[in-house]
């Protein structure tokens, strides 16, 4: 399971790789962000994930059940809207394509790391609560789709 959720993984991070042209394209009637924003928000979740995870305790992690991670986890969505982002992965006012290059390499070594990882490493998600390595790499293709989607929807509005 963990092999096809890291070929998933990877084939998002192509997507991504493949929209960087189109950074400062945007559409008011699907998001008030840009493409660059949906770009590097998308990487700085995916980076931020990966090395909380990367640096947890396995022997800390403990089971405790989520309505909200039980109902959209098997779905795979998150809906629109709903959630504002934490300070710490928003992006700049001025988003470079080298600085969503080097991110996007930073993304692609942690897939490799995240793969090796115990199956108890852990993510603490403030909804979700404390995701297994499993569940974190369900969240970072979930949460990579979700935005890839809106640009998408931008996309396909041009």
């Amino acid at each position: 399971m963990t092999k096809n959720r890291i070929e998933i993984l990877n084939q998002l991070l192509s997507q991504i790789e493949k929209n960087i042209p189109n950074k400062g394209l945007k559409d008011d009637t699907v998001s008030k962000s840009t493409i660059g924003w949906q770009l590097d928000h998308a990487l700085k979740v995916f980076n931020a994930v990966s090395e909380w995870t990367k640096n947890s305790n396995p022997n800390d992690y403990k089971f405790k059940f989520s309505i909200w991670r039980s109902v959209l986890f098997p779905i795979g969505y998150f809906p629109r809207g709903k959630v504002k982002a934490p300070k710490y992965v928003l992006p700049p006012e001025i988003i470079e394509t080298e600085d969503l290059k080097s991110q996007l390499q930073s993304a692609r070594a942690h897939i490799k790391k995240l793969e090796t990882l115990p199956e108890k490493s852990y993510f603490k998600h403030f909804i979700f609560g404390m995701l297994t390595k499993k569940q974190t790499l369900r969240f970072l293709e979930m949460h990579t789709n979700h935005h890839l989607k809106i640009i998408h929807d931008i996309l396909n509005k041009k």
